[in-house]
């Protein structure tokens, strides 16, 4: 099993910053990708970023490109999400999930709110 924890979430006016983190306990050798999706009311959850663990390679999705970041603290267990010049489209629900033997785990989500 796989937990993981979301945190950083709040309200931010338009191209403002907010920083997701996602702290992963229990068994989190092997998972081989992490990353974010994200989930506007009344909309689909839509992916956001992938980081592939073992070689460091990271996607994002075109609506996000060049505006977030995704990095990891080994250490710490701890992946984020540095979200840059935010839109008010970027309003949703912000999920992390793990990959880990072909099986998918997810965090409780937290609440990302751009609005002026």
């Amino acid at each position: 099993q796989v937990q993981l924890v979301e945190s950083g979430g709040g309200l931010v006016q338009p191209g403002g910053s907010l920083r997701l983190s996602c702290a992963a306990s229990g068994s989190i050798v092997e998972i081989d990708t992490m990353g974010w999706h994200r989930q506007a009311v009344g909309k689909q959850r839509e992916w956001v970023v992938a980081l592939h663990t073992s070689g460091g390679a990271t996607k994002y999705a075109e609506s996000v490109k060049g505006r977030f970041t995704m990095s990891r603290d080994n250490a710490k267990n701890t992946v984020y999400l540095q979200m840059d010049s935010l839109k008010p489209e970027d309003t949703a629900v912000y999920y992390c999930y793990a990959i880990r033997r072909g099986r998918d785990y997810w965090g409780q989500g937290t609440q990302v709110t751009v609005s002026s």
